[in-house]
């Protein structure tokens, strides 16, 4: 499987959160940008990189939605766990992982910035700092505090 290019059309769909209501791609990105992680719980590299981006969800310029592959319960249990507080949509086994699949995810975590329209302006799987870094400029909100240990880069 291959991710969205840069530039390429954002694959639509609709999904479930963990607060039972619906959204789709659509209207996530309908105003501004919006950051997707993929994740799986049990994913160490996952488990370092969302907390990074949850720095940035405060910011009003950027929307940052997690896409968990697993149950509500154990995704409920990660959020609590890792302080994870920004919307969270739920792709799992159940439904055939049909979100993840159609955006070419074979890795997690995977990262994408998606433009109004919707567009793909950004595609990267594991940690990038680079990625973040670009992210929390969009936001307006740096990802890393001074003095911290982050890697280059660690594989999903």
């Amino acid at each position: 499987m291959k991710l969205p290019a840069a530039g390429s059309p954002a694959p639509p769909f609709r999904l479930e959160a963990l607060d039972g209501k619906s959204y789709s791609l659509a209207e996530l990105a309908e105003h501004s940008p919006a950051a997707l992680v993929f994740f799986k719980v049990s994913c160490p590299v996952c488990q370092f990189t969302l907390p990074f981006l949850e720095r940035m969800a405060a910011s009003s310029s950027l929307r940052v939605v997690a896409i968990s592959q697993d149950d509500a319960k154990a995704t409920r249990a990660f959020r609590d766990r890792y302080g994870i507080t920004f919307l969270t949509l739920l792709d799992s086994a159940a439904g055939g992982y049909a979100v993840s699949n159609a955006y070419g995810i074979s890795s997690v975590p995977t990262l994408f910035l998606i433009e109004p329209g919707p567009v793909v302006a950004l595609a990267g799987s594991g940690f990038s700092k680079a990625d973040l870094e670009e992210l929390g400029r969009r936001a307006g909100i740096p990802p890393f505090r001074p003095g911290e240990s982050v890697p280059v880069h660690k594989p999903g």
